[in-house]
């Protein structure tokens, strides 16, 4: 392959994500897509509409019906639907003209689960199916595989920084984005993920490893600050987000000498986080008539929702062992690299081993992952609706995915390369068979996926649905779609170098320059 900058690599791998991505979206209808669509079609919040499609939805009398959690993810989740709508609309609009002049009954549903088949039905009935596939497909297309993409880009620019090499860079990039659960996650609109991005954006803004020696970027603190406080419109566990973003700030900043700091800086940043967490805040005033309290406040009684308040108690060592290890949505399980970013002698080691890179987190930054980890998981051990995780899969702790990732790479570049690469392959392989099974419900949870994947073949999660709708014949194949999809990857990798590229320099020469 030709000598290619990092900038021709950087936008080949946002495609070559990109398309993989959306290549493996699922037509799952999650709770925060019903906030989406009524911002699209009557800028409004109130679901009423979808009362009685998801059992997260309830209704307050005299205000309407909302989702029991945060609008964040909807309010962008909104963007590609309204720019996708007059599509979408038109579609909708001819499949219903030709279901009522056929008189067609709806269609079976081939699932084990009766009540997604019930769901299904139901969404039938009001006319509403077609229209949740396609909007659950231009979120995942437009929104959640482009930012996921974004976030792979970023992490390559950082270690190549790191490590001053492009091809451990890239190799280490590529591992992030399909070896962990953000492949998993990526394939619909999802709040944690949505989380774990905009933490990591914050972080790297603020962090900014490639400029040395560093120096003040207001607009970079400000960005970061309201990236970090999004997370908490989002989710209000961004609140562990907000706190240790901030104290990074604080701390990183005094690394900057005196004469290169502006006192902006801090204003800023905090103007940042203030700005997006106005908005929660008037969410929850135009949906409740109470500017602070959470939408946990006011749902109905559930299950979890009776221990402690609204579901919130000290941590349960059962819970923290299963969003760890749990055979359903344990991290360590769901992605197998991770488990590397536990080797804790790497953790603050001094010395480089023979022929290997030095380490590649500072101090600080080692701490601020460790102890931003250890509350995530403290925080979701306490929260007793990460308990219901075992129908979705891993999803609570995918925040501090970013981070561990960075523990994880230090081990990797310690190896032997057979060896790394081998443990990449692999776990990138079980990455996978996870985001084209989806199903941790039966059996051995997350072990089902690679079972079935091995033995059954490979399959999409849309397509297997349409297919299971009665929708697609038979001739139309993963197998298929993969191998066009290749096929368009390796275009993408063989078109020529961009600018000029006249120059003989190494990679790691022009990283460290």
């Amino acid at each position: 392959m030709k000598f290619l900058s990092p900038r021709n690599v950087a936008w080949r791998l946002f495609l070559t994500c990109w398309l993989v991505y959306a290549l493996h979206f699922a037509t799952n209808t999650v709770r925060e897509i019903y906030p989406a669509l009524s911002l699209g079609d009557q800028l409004s919040f109130d679901v009423s509409p979808y009362l009685g499609l998801h059992p997260d939805i309830f209704a307050i009398p005299g205000r309407g019906a909302f989702i029991n959690n945060n609008p964040g993810a909807s309010i962008l989740g909104a963007i590609p639907y309204i720019l996708a709508r007059p599509v979408i609309d038109r579609i909708v609009a001819e499949v219903e003209a030709f279901r009522k002049s056929t008189g067609q009954p709806p269609p079976e549903y081939n699932t084990i689960y009766p009540l997604a088949r019930q769901f299904y039905q139901e969404a039938y009935k009001r006319g509403l199916d077609v229209k949740f596939g396609l909007a659950a497909g231009v979120m995942a297309v437009l929104l959640m595989a482009p930012l996921s993409a974004l976030s792979v880009v970023v992490m390559f620019f950082v270690l190549l920084a790191l490590t001053g090499s492009q091809k451990s860079a890239l190799w280490l990039a590529i591992l992030y984005g399909f070896a962990t659960p953000v492949f998993f996650r990526t394939a619909q609109l999802n709040h944690n993920l949505l989380q774990s991005q905009f933490a990591f954006f914050a972080f790297v803004l603020l962090w900014r490893p490639w400029e040395k020696p560093a120096k003040s970027q207001p607009l970079a603190y400000f960005l970061a600050g309201a990236f970090a406080g999004w997370t908490l419109v989002l989710d209000y566990s961004g609140l562990i987000v907000i706190f240790f973003i901030t104290l990074y700030a604080i701390l990183h900043r005094n690394r900057i000498p005196s004469k290169a700091r502006s006192k902006t800086d801090l204003p800023l940043f905090a103007a940042g986080v203030t700005l997006s967490t106005a908005v929660l805040i008037a969410y929850q005033w135009l949906a409740f008539g109470h500017p602070f309290y959470p939408a946990q406040h006011y749902m109905p009684a559930t299950q979890w929702s009776v221990y402690g308040y609204q579901g919130m108690t000290l941590p349960q060592l059962d819970l923290l062992w299963e969003n760890a290890f749990g055979i359903r949505y344990g991290l360590f399980l769901s992605a197998p690299l991770l488990i590397l970013a536990l080797y804790f002698p790497a953790w603050f080691r001094k010395e480089a081993p023979p022929g290997k890179s030095k380490r590649l987190l500072g101090d600080l930054e080692t701490w601020f992952i460790l102890l931003y980890t250890l509350s995530f998981f403290l925080f979701t051990a306490a929260n007793q609706f990460s308990r219901m995780q075992f129908n979705s899969g891993v999803r609570h702790v995918i925040p501090v995915v970013p981070f561990l990732f960075f523990l994880a790479a230090d081990v990797l570049l310690m190896m032997p390369n057979w060896l790394a690469i081998g443990i990449g392959v692999f776990s990138t392989y079980w990455s996978w068979c996870l985001a084209m099974y989806r199903d941790v419900e039966q059996g051995w949870g997350i072990f089902e996926s690679l079972i079935h994947i091995t033995t059954g073949g490979l399959r999409l999660p849309w397509l297997a649905i349409l297919k299971n709708l009665g929708f697609l014949p038979g001739w139309v194949s993963a197998w298929l779609l993969l191998v066009l999809t290749a096929l368009l990857i390796w275009i993408i990798w063989s078109f020529p170098p961009s600018g000029n590229q006249n120059h003989s320099q190494n990679t790691e020469k022009m990283a460290s320059g």
